[in-house]
């Protein structure tokens, strides 16, 4: 609230107005205005909010408790005051009880009992404004909540979509399959989605499918029986029995074996399952959560993944996006990586420098957010402050400036879904026939089959030397 207050007199009678608003300036620092009447009092207040209003009651046309209704309808923090006559008092304690009027003063005022009575309007105002003033707080920490939700920080629009479909997908018992590059969150986005689920206060179960042997992988998931094989010494729950009620996070699924993916399937289908060793059937309750930084669709081609199983698992899907395709939000995660690796490290750092936010801007980021929760945890452990620089970066980003800047030896900028692609081939041979005319479909297949040879078959690096995202690469691949 301003140093001065707004207040609003509003009165048929002139002589009234000019009595008033004299009184109130000298008791106080307002800008104090004046109408004649409820309806012109109603004009002034839809263009201005006045701290204070004090209406007659009795007017001719619209009464000062008709008035006062529609302000609270359009100002609700004004502080409404009622001025009237000594025989009108049961109609302002109706009109107090329902809320029209915060108080009233009687004619002829008193100019203590004035004093008083706006005293305690303008501790009610700002009151009223701090109340507001937390509702608006609370209002934006809502907002930032769910822009930044159960371990996920970030406000681009890519992450928010990714957002929504977390707080739909959660509350369902309905089975989602996470894509993305490796480092993006994809375990982190199974624990949001169990954690605002109704299965939150049951386990969380995660097993990367990449990291236990095949041999073990079935025992791990299903759990197995005493003398089941070398080394079983006592029954062993697996993650199927430790997730009952929960949720089981499958990650990395194109890794794991295809003849044991039939026997997930079947765990899906049915709810059953055999201890390695046993021939008892067990059942148990569990939602499952697969992800892969594989192309699914290529997967299923290439055999890693079964095509009746990705489509059994495939009823939510959710994508997360690599940390180069997610803006700003890569300055909002360096700050908070920073803010934990300093109190971690017990360093003092008071933020990165100008060409370091560049820096950070810039890099394509290929091993997405674990690689810059390194970067910054190395730097931090590594370094003073009082500022992270780019050169301080750069020292632990031995590649920094090829993942900035490709170098193309001879290119030829061409359209490839909507995306601005080098091409990598020899326009200085001059043309000597209309045989050697080649068309753009024909030069973009060369150049991507060429990056994906040169990165031996890794397709992700091939599309970042080409600038596109893998998922264009695997549609036209599937194309072709």
């Amino acid at each position: 609230m301003t140093d001065k207050l707004d207040i609003l007199l509003v009165d048929d009678e002139v002589a009234v107005q000019r009595a008033l608003k004299r009184t109130l300036e000298c008791l106080l620092s307002a800008n104090i205005e004046t109408a004649s009447s409820g309806t012109e009092g109603l004009e002034i207040c839809h263009k201005k909010t006045f701290d204070i209003v004090i209406s007659d009651l009795s007017m001719p046309g619209m009464s000062g408790i008709e008035f006062l209704e529609k302000l609270m309808q359009i100002a609700p923090e004004t502080i409404r005051i009622m001025l009237t006559a000594h025989g009108d008092a049961e109609h302002i304690l109706e009109a107090i009880n329902e809320a029209k009027v915060w108080s009233y003063l009687t004619k002829p005022w008193d100019d203590r009992r004035l004093q008083l009575v706006i005293g305690q309007a303008v501790k009610m105002r700002s009151a009223l404004v701090e109340r507001t003033m937390l509702k608006t707080a609370l209002v934006k920490a809502e907002s930032r909540r769910k822009r930044t939700i159960e371990g996920f920080i970030g406000e681009s629009k890519a992450l928010r979509n990714a957002y929504s479909i977390i707080e739909k997908a959660a509350p369902s018992n309905a089975s989602v399959f996470i894509t993305g590059e490796s480092g993006v969150g994809k375990e982190v986005a199974a624990q949001a989605i169990h954690n605002l689920s109704k299965r939150k206060l049951d386990n969380f179960v995660a097993l990367n499918c990449a990291a236990i042997p095949s041999e073990l992988m079935e025992s791990e998931i299903f759990g197995h029986v005493k003398g089941a094989f070398s080394g079983a010494v006592t029954n062993r729950d697996g993650a199927a029995t430790q997730a009952d009620n929960g949720t089981l996070f499958l990650d990395e699924l194109g890794e794991m074996d295809m003849s044991l993916q039939a026997k997930i399937l079947r765990f899906i289908q049915t709810g059953t399952f055999q201890r390695v060793g046993s021939g008892k059937l067990e059942k148990v309750n569990v939602r499952f959560i697969a992800a892969t930084n594989r192309e699914p669709l290529k997967a299923i081609a290439d055999g890693h993944l079964r095509e009746d199983l990705f489509y059994r698992l495939n009823v939510i899907a959710l994508h997360l996006p690599p940390l180069r395709e997610r803006g700003d939000d890569v300055l909002l995660l360096a700050n908070h990586f920073l803010h934990c690796f300093m109190a971690e490290e017990s360093k003092v750092f008071s933020g990165f420098s100008e060409d370091a936010k560049i820096l950070l801007r810039k890099f394509s980021w290929p091993g997405n957010v674990r690689q810059l929760q390194n970067l910054i945890h190395s730097c931090v452990v590594m370094n003073e402050g009082p500022l992270l620089t780019a050169s301080m970066l750069s020292s632990q980003l031995p590649t920094a400036q090829e993942s900035i800047v490709p170098i193309v030896p001879q290119s030829a900028d061409i359209a490839l879904d909507d995306q601005a692609v080098s091409i990598h081939t020899d326009l200085s041979v001059p043309l000597q026939d209309e045989g050697d005319i080649r068309t753009l479909a024909d030069i973009e297949r060369k150049a991507i089959q060429d990056a994906i040879a040169f990165y031996e078959d890794n397709v992700v690096k091939a599309a970042n030397a080409l600038g596109v995202s893998p998922s264009t690469l695997y549609r036209k691949i599937q194309q072709w």
